[in-house]
């Protein structure tokens, strides 16, 4: 870990349904900025796109623009200009591993925009050691899941209470 990193924080949160899945992606998503990633993990039928394109809906419709989010199954990446900032919605599932993940620029945006990243597991030991690590685990109720947030970097403690106050139990 770099400096600033700690021990990783693990956090759980409960989504009993997919609008509020879709409240807290809305709720974390102005608090992003460049540099940040959201590393999305679970089984497929999760809930990993539902929540990337409820973020990507909210930050953009905080700019006034109505824009159709599609899932990047099939196009690897799928990119949006947010204001002064991109954001990279990828899913790499499709990718056996980091050599071919190489040649989609994602490296760079890791740096330079707000990157959410389906089945990172394909980036290997290459995933941003700051990003936050949110795990979606159906409950096995319909609709429910377990949210895991797993992040080394403190910035994220504050923004995920934040983000996690648009539910609370």
């Amino acid at each position: 870990m770099t400096g600033g990193m700690q021990h990783p924080v693990r956090q759980t949160l409960y989504l009993d349904t997919p609008d509020q899945t879709a409240a807290f992606a809305a709720a974390l998503a102005p608090l992003l900025g460049p540099g940040d990633t959201v590393l999305l993990n679970g089984p497929i039928g999760a809930g990993k796109s539902h929540f990337a394109r409820s973020l990507i809906r909210a930050r953009l419709a905080a700019l006034g623009i109505e824009e159709d989010i599609p899932s990047p199954t099939f196009t690897l990446v799928q990119t949006y200009l947010a204001g002064d900032v991109e954001i990279w919605h990828a899913d790499l599932y499709r990718l056996s591993g980091p050599a071919e993940v190489d040649e989609l620029g994602l490296w760079d945006a890791f740096d330079t925009a707000i990157c959410l990243v389906e089945w990172p597991d394909r980036l290997g030991s290459y995933a941003p050691g700051n990003a936050l690590s949110l795990h979606l685990t159906p409950t096995g109720e319909r609709g429910h899941r377990r949210a895991e947030l797993v992040f080394a970097d403190p910035s994220w403690q504050a923004r995920i209470e934040q983000a996690g106050s648009v539910y609370a139990r």
